[in-house]
């Protein structure tokens, strides 16, 4: 299996609220079947409410922004090591 097969096809995020208001959690990832008819899906936490989203991982070579989270009536804090 090669390192590019290896890699999620989508990363699964909860999402909770609509428009710039909604907070994203990454929650897992999916992989293809070998025959392109499905995938399978890992999940590292079960979301109670909110909905999936399943989106193409970022390059992780995209150095633009620092990656950060947003927490409700707080302000953004950075997850890029210190």
């Amino acid at each position: 299996m090669s390192e590019e097969s290896n890699r999620p096809a989508f990363d699964a995020y909860v999402v909770d609220g609509d428009g710039k208001d909604a907070f994203w959690t990454k929650i897992g990832a999916a992989w293809p079947h070998d025959d392109k008819k499905g995938f399978n899906v890992q999940l590292t936490a079960m979301p109670f409410s909110g909905r999936i989203a399943l989106r193409v991982p970022k390059d992780s070579t995209d150095t633009k922004k620092p990656k950060t989270v947003r927490k409700k009536d707080e302000r953004a804090e950075s997850l890029e090591p210190s």
